[in-house]
């Protein structure tokens, strides 16, 4: 790693820059357009997310803060643990304790810095991580390594046998800095009674190691708050996906990623509820005028992502969708899966409930949200199983409308990898042109934005989709 690189704590420095930009969103269209000449690195994203209006305000007010949580938890008396987006951060809310997603903090750095993550993703490899695990990880861990993030308590993750990668890395951060760790564990399936004790079981194993670590028992009504917000957030989602399905979709392509990025940083809070209320509002009221959420006007094609969005610099993939008029109704990780939702009806197993009754019913609850995690409910084995990746794919495009498949991950998606060749063909025969891209969402030179950016045009325009 670079000298240079080493003077400054990562976590204060994105957290830094939040700030700044939390706060310049308070201020008039002319104090905006002025301070945007004196940041021409941070101009591209911080102008991607004010533009759309008071959603982008929040996501961004969202995101500083989670940082300030974070870089306050330790002289607020409150633990840190690093965790995945594979596992809710709610039981971490209902016991106090301050939630790290290495992958969420790898994204805001890949969308923030010009020189992205590159230092620290390749930390990764000097201290023994392969560089052939998963970029999404290794972003945030290189800052863990280094000594240049607030110090991490504990672990808990989850995924092995899903993503190899994932579990590996998290097993490894926690072996290097010397760190206890907990590793929850999920079978093949998924639904039936055996594999629902197994995930409540080993889920009530976790939460006595998190009472371990803080020395604190699991409070229930505090768990009821969490749960009761979960609530009103997973019905709020609901209005939200009944929105999307519309034609044209009142959706800013923006709105996927705040989607997903608020259930990974604070599922089950009031910050997360909040956002997701404006972002109904938006949308309802584009819906009653029945206007696109696009800035350019009109929707001319509706595209669905059944890996990951890319991470580039400045939403540089999300601007693209925005110009060129193709409406993103969501992928892999924008989804959620309670059972009051449509489309889990035709995927045996895939959804989850809510019954704050008693304590008992509470765990099982939270255990089952979180083993309908993106990766955790589809990525379980074979592709073409019931209710897996090609099932979920084909009920999710035919659902909101899609007219084309795109799939985007890293090179370390071993997983996905291996059958997404397959998939396209599948997909395919189902009436869908599929596009695979080869870059790594993290990591900009494996292949260039610009190179990405070709790859896109030729594939809508070889396939006549625009």
């Amino acid at each position: 790693m670079r000298p240079e690189i080493k003077e400054y704590n990562y976590d204060w420095l994105m957290g830094s820059v939040l700030s700044a930009a939390s706060k310049l969103a308070n201020g008039t269209q002319k104090e905006i357009e002025l301070t945007y000449k004196y940041i021409p690195y941070f101009k591209g994203v911080l102008e991607s997310f004010i533009s759309d209006g008071e959603v982008g305000i929040q996501i961004l007010k969202l995101f500083n803060q989670y940082y300030e949580n974070i870089l306050c938890a330790h002289d607020r008396g409150k633990k840190i643990a690093a965790t995945t987006f594979c596992c809710s951060p709610s039981i971490f809310y209902a016991m106090d304790v301050v939630p790290v997603c290495a992958e969420l903090l790898t994204t805001l750095g890949a969308l923030v810095w010009k020189r992205g993550m590159f230092d620290y993703l390749d930390h990764c490899g000097q201290v023994g991580l392969p560089e052939t695990s998963c970029s999404s990880q290794r972003g945030a861990m290189g800052a863990f390594f280094a000594g240049l993030s607030e110090s991490i308590d504990f672990f808990v993750c989850d995924t092995p046998g899903i993503c190899d990668t994932n579990a590996n890395a998290f097993a490894f951060a926690a072996s290097y800095l010397d760190k206890p760790y907990y590793q929850l564990n999920y079978p093949q399936t998924i639904g039936d009674d055996r594999s629902q004790k197994y995930h409540v079981d080993d889920y009530k194993e976790a939460i006595r190691f998190i009472e371990a670590q803080t020395g604190s028992k699991l409070d229930y009504d505090r768990l009821d708050e969490i749960l009761l917000e979960v609530d009103k957030q997973d019905a709020i989602i609901a209005d939200l996906e009944d929105m999307c399905m519309l034609k044209p979709s009142p959706f800013s392509p923006l709105y996927n990623i705040a989607i997903y990025a608020g259930r990974f940083s604070f599922c089950g809070t009031r910050e997360y509820t909040k956002l997701l209320s404006v972002m109904l509002a938006s949308c309802q009221k584009r819906a009653t005028e029945g206007v696109s959420g696009l800035k350019c006007g009109k929707e001319k094609l509706r595209a669905y992502l059944f890996y990951i969005d890319h991470y580039t610099l400045n939403m540089n993939f999300w601007n693209w969708f925005d110009r060129h008029g193709v409406a993103h109704v969501g992928g892999m990780l924008s989804h959620h899966f309670r059972d009051t939702i449509g489309y889990t009806k035709a995927l045996a197993g895939s959804s989850y409930g809510v019954d704050r009754s008693s304590p008992e019913h509470m765990l099982e609850s939270i255990a089952q949200m979180n083993a309908r995690l993106p990766m955790v409910r589809m990525i379980r084995g074979p592709y073409d199983g019931p209710s897996m990746w090609l099932e979920e794919t084909l009920v999710l495009a035919k659902h909101f409308g899609a007219e084309c498949l795109i799939y985007n991950g890293t090179p370390g998606c071993r997983n996905t990898w291996a059958n997404v060749k397959l998939m396209a063909r599948d997909l395919e025969k189902h009436g869908y042109p599929v596009h695979i891209m080869n870059d790594d969402a993290f990591d900009d030179r494996v292949e260039s934005w610009e190179a990405t950016r070709e790859r896109l045009e030729e594939f809508f325009t070889v396939r006549g989709l625009l």
